[in-house]
């Protein structure tokens, strides 16, 4: 989490982006790693972001060389709610998590993990930080 507090406040005031990376148990995402990502978006990048599909791939295969995979993706809504948009749900996929966190002033101020459905709506799911079976 840390990891990507630091890079999703250091892309303020744009949205910044990165993937998330672990396993997939049952309905279960646990992920052990995130991964920050170049947005590539350069016309609107206080409002949207798009990654790499090069970087995406190499961080895929890394992922895979460890016997983990992309699960997910985070990106930043800066000075707005931590709740997907219109944008976000046309171009996510129904497989990924999805972790988006309010950058208030430069600051994290809430982070919410979403799941689309195949209706192209969002639905939120829980966001447990901490170890498995840790305090949380």
């Amino acid at each position: 989490m840390d990891r990507m507090r630091e890079h999703l406040e250091a892309g303020y005031p744009n949205e910044a982006c990165g993937a998330l990376i672990g396993r997939v148990n049952a309905a279960d995402y646990e992920v052990k790693e995130f991964r920050g990502m170049r947005n590539t978006i350069t016309d609107r990048p206080w409002d949207r972001y798009a990654l790499d599909p090069l970087e995406q791939l190499r961080v895929q295969k890394d992922a895979e060389s460890h016997g983990l995979e992309i699960i997910g993706f985070a990106h930043s809504h800066p000075d707005h709610p931590p709740v997907p948009s219109h944008f976000d749900a046309d171009h996510a996929w129904n497989f990924y998590s999805y972790v988006v966190a309010s950058i208030e002033k430069g600051r994290l101020r809430e982070a919410r993990a979403w799941r689309l459905d195949d209706a192209k709506s969002f639905r939120e799911e829980p966001l447990v930080v901490g170890e498995p079976g840790g305090s949380g």
